[in-house]
């Protein structure tokens, strides 16, 4: 990976951050009676799993490839390692709830901002457990809300199939950004993508299947 080609996506990166729109969170949900008062999310669960896969980051229009690794080293904490598809690192770190450890890391991707993007995101990713307060549902999916602090998560699971297809994380009158999820069983996700509502950042995550 050449250094102008991630120094040029960090500059775009740190312009939209800067650069935020306002929306709205989506309300055309209709209240349901409370049938639960915590999910567990089913994926990254395995501590005996390596959890790998192809990576592709998009800043505006702008491509950045990888392989991403996930392991559950203990019932709190995974430990994520970046890496170009030749096997070079460019980012080790370990991350629970409450902390964050960085390994490793390029001085390329050494900027707080995006050391705060991508610790946000992959937190959201990795949890494990949402406590429910509200309940919602539209024609294809039940709606769970869950407090986050100053923010709130919703969880979108599927009425057809049970299977959890989508956790947005919002502010209180704004979406900031998207976890969707494609799964055969509800076990292991195969393609997971991470979608920014107020920047034009997207990752997305294919499983790799190995020869």
């Amino acid at each position: 990976m050449q250094k102008s080609t991630i120094q040029f996506l960090l500059i775009n990166c740190f312009l939209a951050i800067v650069l935020i729109s306002c929306g709205s969170v989506t309300k055309n949900y209709t209240p349901k009676k409370l049938d639960k008062t915590s999910y567990t999310v089913p994926y990254f669960t395995d501590s005996k799993t390596d959890y790998v896969y192809k990576t592709n980051i998009s800043v505006y229009g702008n491509e950045l490839s990888g392989i991403f690794i996930a392991k559950k080293i203990n019932d709190t904490t995974h430990r994520i390692v970046f890496t170009t598809e030749f096997g070079n690192k460019l980012m080790d770190f370990e991350i629970s709830e409450t902390d964050f450890k960085i390994n490793s890391i390029v001085s390329e991707l050494d900027r707080k901002i995006l050391i705060n993007t991508l610790k946000e995101d992959f937190r959201l990713l990795l949890k494990k457990e949402y406590p429910i307060q509200e309940q919602f549902e539209n024609s294809s999916n039940d709606i769970y809300k869950s407090a986050d602090g100053k923010r709130d998560n919703y969880i979108f699971i599927s009425k057809k199939d049970q299977k959890l297809e989508k956790i947005v994380h919002a502010s209180k009158t704004k979406e900031k950004f998207t976890l969707l999820f494609n799964s055969e069983n509800n076990i292991f996700a195969e393609k997971i993508q991470i979608i920014h509502q107020n920047i034009k950042l997207k990752i997305e995550l294919n499983y790799f299947k190995s020869e």
